[in-house]
């Protein structure tokens, strides 16, 4: 959720009572100042409360195939994070290299999380990095995940089942994917996870740092599977090279997936989408070729409402459903 996540958006989430995330991007010196203005946001709330071994209670994410991890050293050093989030390396085996120069800088107080999308990968990750938290997406997830995954309505327990075949017995396991409100976070539950991802959900928080038109769009758009797609076709339009070819990305289907659809070159979807930049806001909706990442989702999203809001009332809704279905069950005993 790179420009999304902002400082606020970061903070808000964790002194609710989640873990809010940066995205770390590739430059140091932008991650420096993200950290530095996060950390100020705890500090002026209140006096800045750290996890266990002193770190910061926040994470940050990369996108492994983009970022250089010499470049980042300093910054795991600098600002001990809570967790720091691995996803979509070149090929796996850099996840060993993250981990063990996170864990070595960090003094071994900084978690790594992993994040995959098959079962398979989930075993190699185990085996290469040994994650402290696994997270694991399903296909109906939002911006980008592997071209080729189940949902976590199967994925999940089948990857809880081999975790434990293979002796990996304590890892927890996280669910990502068309989650974004509290039926989905007890469904995720149910299934076996130890928690959830949300990120669809927080592009619409006050805190989101994207364009007006983006959230519009994520609060107007309903029916999510039929109306958004996995595609390739987002980042050729925005000219964003390296992705590792295994990868696509689900946004809302737009003008420039259709006019592809027809026929359209490359070339001149992408002149048509910048000149459409100059449009702003009004840019998005029906007739438009913004690039609107969302999940399946999306159309369970009404309203843009505060980070902590979010985080209360999905939590709070989960813990009641789940309390319901145990009285529910208690009752026939």
């Amino acid at each position: 959720m790179l420009n999304a996540a902002t400082p606020a958006l970061a903070a808000s989430v964790s002194q609710a009572g989640g873990i809010g995330f940066l995205a770390g991007g590739t430059k140091p010196a932008e991650l420096d100042d993200l950290l530095a203005r996060t950390t100020a946001l705890f500090n002026s709330a209140s006096p800045l409360r750290r996890g266990p071994n002193d770190t910061l209670p926040f994470g940050v994410g990369f996108q492994n195939w983009g970022c250089k991890l010499d470049a980042m050293i300093p910054m795991f050093r600098k600002h001990r994070v809570a967790a720091i989030w691995l996803f979509a390396p070149k090929q796996l085996s850099d996840f060993a290299s993250w981990a063990r120069e996170i864990r070595a800088v960090s003094d071994g107080c900084t978690q790594v999380w992993i994040q995959v999308g098959t079962v398979m990968e989930a075993l190699q990750v185990m085996r290469l990095a040994r994650p402290d938290v696994l997270v694991v997406q399903g296909t109906d997830a939002g911006g980008h995940g592997l071209r080729q995954s189940a949902s976590i309505i199967s994925s999940l327990p089948e990857t809880k089942d081999a975790l434990e075949a293979n002796g990996f017995h304590n890892v927890p396991v996280l669910a990502a994917g068309g989650i974004v409100e509290a039926r989905g976070v007890a469904a995720a539950l149910s299934l076996g996870a130890d928690g959830v991802v949300m990120g669809t959900r927080f592009l619409a928080a006050e805190e989101a740092g994207i364009a007006k038109g983006w959230q519009n769009e994520i609060i107007r758009i309903g029916d999510g599977g039929a109306t958004t797609k996995r595609s390739t076709l987002c980042d050729r339009l925005k000219e964003t090279v390296g992705w590792p070819e295994h990868y696509d990305g689900r946004a809302v289907t737009n003008k420039g997936h259709l006019d592809e659809e027809a026929g359209l070159s490359d070339a001149e979807n992408v002149r048509m989408y910048k000149e459409e930049l100059k449009q702003g806001d009004e840019a998005w909706g029906d007739h438009g070729r913004m690039v609107t990442y969302a999940g399946t989702g999306v159309g369970l999203i009404k309203q843009r409402r505060p980070a902590a809001d979010i985080v209360e009332e999905t939590s709070t809704g989960a813990l009641n459903i789940l309390q319901r279905y145990a009285r529910m069950a208690n009752s026939k005993l």
